[in-house]
């Protein structure tokens, strides 16, 4: 994860140095799909050439727990060169935590029981829209502070790679 975020910085910090040009967000609607730790489908809504709001509904889980969230965000989007633009945002998320039902090592048994999910959002990341195609490719950071299940705040668990379908 630390790799992730150091070949980003360094990825965002090169293209900036270069001259800006007038990216802009092109498309009123772009939805697809994220990858990462909470992988799940997004859709973004363009206001402006430079502001959006973006909704994710992520799905995360392992053996012992699933959690679900839907996030919405508010994004400010700056062209860097060509068809790069980087971002930044805020919002929140609502969701739910379920602790599967199992037996440990010493034969106690625990029940499957949820927990309400509430955060406050934030989104860093760089996009690329492929020309002459549909497609914009992003890579973002999407830290957070959850009040209730965990009541931290979490950088490393938001790293997610997204591809959209424009329109």
């Amino acid at each position: 994860m630390k790799k992730i975020l150091q070949i980003t910085l360094v990825f965002i910090a090169l293209i900036a140095s270069s001259n800006l040009a007038n990216a802009q967000l092109q498309s009123q609607h772009a939805v697809g799909a994220r990858f990462g730790s909470a992988t799940g489908i997004t859709y973004r809504y363009t206001m402006s050439p430079e502001k959006a709001i973006e909704g994710i509904l992520s799905i995360q889980g392992n053996s012992e727990s699933s959690r679900f969230r839907l996030v919405g965000l508010y994004e400010n989007h700056i062209p860097l060169y060509n068809d790069f633009t980087w971002f930044w945002g805020f919002g929140g998320s609502v969701g739910s935590y379920t602790h599967k039902a199992y037996t440990n090592a010493q034969g106690d048994r625990f029940d499957k029981y949820s927990k309400l999910a509430l955060s406050i959002d934030g989104i860093v990341g760089a996009e690329y829209k492929i020309p002459q195609a549909p497609l914009a490719l992003s890579l973002d950071i999407k830290p957070y502070f959850d009040f209730l299940e965990e009541s931290g705040f979490r950088i490393w668990d938001g790293v997610g790679f997204s591809i959209r379908y424009t329109f």
